[in-house]
């Protein structure tokens, strides 16, 4: 088996396409939640958004030739992952959009790439935490103080606990980036997202149907087309694009992406739902950003 090639730390014209798409779908998950939430659950959105990415992926690998692992142990790893990757953090988002705006918490959700970078330093040994990712994430906790503002610190109103949801949703896709690179490194990259949905799937539907009850499909045609959308582009179609920008780009442009999300998540909810975001938030933000940009180092090292 060829080995694969090595991907280029520049981006090429096709790259920032697949930059600019994921964000597009990424950032339109949040508008698409909103909608969704109006007449589902939380839970329930996250098992609809899970179960219907599924078998497109399934198809997807099936059309690759990917043979479908048998071991108990990476099937139990799947899971592990879907439980870090999509059922925890996408019930807490979705959870928090019922209390807060789409927007910001698509920002807060934006700290995932600090988290990760201290999880990793603390667990894996090949990525220690150094000052600059340190420095970073002091500045991605710094943007979140701006945006939770001091009253945040002497009350726990439900809106509070709706950006410490969307915190510990980025907490915990930091925990999946540690998990996968563990137990998945050796597995095709496409299986490892449909596995991962295998094991959300499983893992979502006795918590959704006992919260929830047996889901709902006399859904209004908005909403279903808001559940389309979220599990077809925002779900199964961005982990094709992920995977192509990591064979393109490399893994350290991905976090381009991440600053790209927040400003379609708030020009959609803008637009669309008519939701406005104070100065504090716009502004925690920017200080968030360029967090991650001292996270990734790059600009400031003057690389291309």
């Amino acid at each position: 088996m060829a080995a694969a090639p090595s991907p280029s730390t520049s981006i090429d014209l096709t790259a920032a396409l697949l930059l600019a798409a994921p964000a597009l779908v990424w950032g339109g998950s949040f508008f698409f939640a909103e909608l969704a939430l109006r007449a589902l659950p939380p839970l329930s959105v996250t098992l609809f958004r899970v179960a219907l990415a599924l078998p497109v992926l399934y198809l997807v690998v099936r059309a690759k030739g990917i043979a479908l692992p048998r071991g108990l142990r990476i099937w139990a790893a799947y899971f592990g992952m879907g439980a870090l990757n999509n059922a925890i953090p996408f019930s807490l988002i979705f959870w928090g959009q019922t209390q807060i705006e789409s927007g910001l918490a698509s920002i807060l959700n934006g700290t995932t790439a600090m988290f990760g970078a201290v999880v990793a330093g603390v667990l894996l040994k090949d990525e220690p935490l150094t000052r600059q990712k340190l420095v970073g994430a002091l500045l991605g906790f710094l943007g979140v103080a701006i945006i939770m503002g001091p009253a945040a610190l002497s009350s726990l109103d439900p809106r509070n606990l709706a950006q410490l949801a969307a915190l510990a949703a980025a907490f915990s896709y930091a925990l999946a980036s540690v998990w996968g690179k563990t137990f998945l490194a050796s597995q095709p990259p496409i299986m490892n997202a449909l596995g991962m949905l295998v094991g959300s799937t499983v893992l979502m539907l006795p918590v959704a149907l006992y919260s929830d009850g047996m889901p709902r499909f006399d859904l209004p045609l908005a909403t279903l087309s808001a559940l389309l959308a979220l599990a077809v582009l925002s779900t199964a179609l961005a982990y094709l694009m992920y995977f192509e920008i990591l064979r393109r780009a490399g893994s350290a442009n991905l976090i381009l992406v991440t600053l790209l999300i927040p400003p379609v998540a708030v020009s959609l909810g803008a637009g669309f739902l008519g939701e406005q975001l104070g100065r504090e938030a716009l502004f925690g933000f920017l200080v968030i950003g360029f967090g991650l940009l001292v996270t990734d180092g790059r600009v400031f090292r003057g690389d291309a």
